[in-house]
């Protein structure tokens, strides 16, 4: 049995249904009482968890061969992290007790940057979980390109790209989520001992100028590239919400500066499938179903 975390998502959704496909049993692991009923019908066991919970994670791993980790993402933290923090300790110990033969967890492309920024939840939880004695492999993929979902109505609209990522040209490591979910199912059912790093990017490296020439593409437009001036972001963030957005402005530096990078400048990550082209057409698709409908 495989216990999933996070399976209402587009990583952990991937995950389970490749995981299905090959006629492995996988056991849901929720929150919501709502949403087992879908499962439950791809044929999944159901167990009901908070993330901050150690005894219902507990309960939810007993019994699992293996065990994936999806934290939730915290993206205006409260300074030092508290939020990820708890999560991180209700999942050790959840961990310790239960002790699946393998665990996989999804972490992240920067989890070693030397800087403090919005990623470093996840060195945290790296941290934590590379000392519970137990076989875990940190799955640290790069930029999702379905981030570019919050692109679609200024492309669409206006046949502009605002881009945090800087400069134009530069190419970033970028992967989709489904390749992610798919690498993550073939990691749980391999065997290894200790504490293990997979890093996961793309067939190429996407710049915003690649963003905009597939949303161009998609959009059967002109889509150009607007660089967001630094010296602007905090305030934007706080427009939209935001009330400690130095975490969040220092990754968007460590990816323009270049401290939030793979090891070795990527040679050694496994280089997945899925390309940009076709994901910002399937996000595109979308937004327009969705506004026909």
């Amino acid at each position: 049995m495989y216990a999933i975390t996070g399976i209402t998502g587009k990583v952990g959704g991937a995950l389970a249904r490749n995981l299905l496909a090959d006629k492995l049993p996988v056991r849901a692991i929720l929150r919501d009482a709502a949403k087992a009923a879908e499962w439950r019908a791809l044929g999944c066991d159901v167990a009901f968890a908070e993330m901050d919970d150690a005894d219902s994670l507990a309960s939810a791993f007993e019994g699992a061969e293996g065990v994936f980790i999806l934290p939730p993402s915290e993206f205006d933290p409260e300074p030092g992290f508290p939020e990820a923090r708890r999560v991180i300790d209700a999942v050790s110990a959840a961990l310790v007790e239960a002790r699946p033969a393998k665990v996989v967890c999804l972490s992240t492309i920067g989890s070693d940057a030397p800087h403090e920024n919005l990623l470093t939840q996840r060195t945290l939880l790296e941290q934590a979980l590379g000392g519970i004695g137990q076989p875990v492999t940190f799955l640290r993929p790069g930029w999702f390109m379905e981030n570019a979902q919050w692109d679609v109505p200024s492309a669409r609209d206006e046949g502009v790209l605002h881009s945090f990522l800087q400069p134009a040209d530069k190419p970033f490591p970028m992967v989709a989520t489904q390749d992610v979910g798919r690498t993550a199912a073939e990691l749980l059912c391999e065997d290894w001992s200790g504490t293990r790093i997979v890093e996961l990017e793309g067939p190429a490296r996407v710049s915003p100028n690649d963003l905009a020439r597939a949303f161009a593409e998609a959009l059967d437009r002109p889509v150009r590239v607007e660089i967001v001036p630094r010296e602007n972001w905090e305030q934007i963030f706080r427009d939209q919400g935001a009330r400690n957005p130095l975490p969040r402005i220092r990754m968007l530096d460590g990816f323009n500066e270049g401290w939030i990078a793979f090891r070795d400048e990527g040679r050694s990550a496994v280089k997945s499938t899925t390309t940009l082209q076709s994901v910002i057409a399937e996000l595109v698709n979308a937004s327009q179903a969705r506004t026909a409908a």
